[in-house]
């Protein structure tokens, strides 16, 4: 099973923005630190969900588990539903993406348990400042 740890950061809302992935399991140990512009933080979320499962995808795994702190993302995916018409062209995208794996959980976690991919949002954004 893979475990796709997924984290967003933006520096203001909106406001530049990155996206963290750490994946591991199965031999994999894959860590993704990506600049994706200016935008808000629930979309630069959505946006993590969408690459994590992108390359999970590319992995080949049957068996996939998504973690995640964010509420609206986890929330979203569960009932298959979301308000904001903004969000929902990402959240199609993500549910077309978990049907491809034979096994699919999210869970919500809490920051302490998502450090890695955190610090690897945060550093998209800095290498974008540097």
């Amino acid at each position: 099973m893979l475990e796709v740890y997924i984290d967003a950061a933006s520096a203001g809302n909106p406001g530049p923005s990155g996206i963290g992935i750490f994946i591991k399991g199965e031999g994999h140990h894959i860590q993704i630190s990506e600049y994706i512009g200016e935008t808000n933080n629930h979309i630069a979320e959505f946006t993590a969900l969408v690459r994590g499962l992108e390359e999970a995808q590319k992995l080949g795994s049957p068996l996939v588990s998504v973690r995640s702190d964010s509420k609206i993302v986890v929330a979203s995916m569960e009932k298959e539903y979301v308000k904001n018409e903004e969000f929902k062209p990402y959240l199609e995208k993500a549910l077309a993406l978990a049907t491809s794996f034979d096994l699919f959980f999210i869970k919500w976690v809490p920051d302490s348990q998502n450090k890695a991919a955190d610090a690897l949002a945060r550093k998209a954004i800095q290498s974008k400042n540097s």
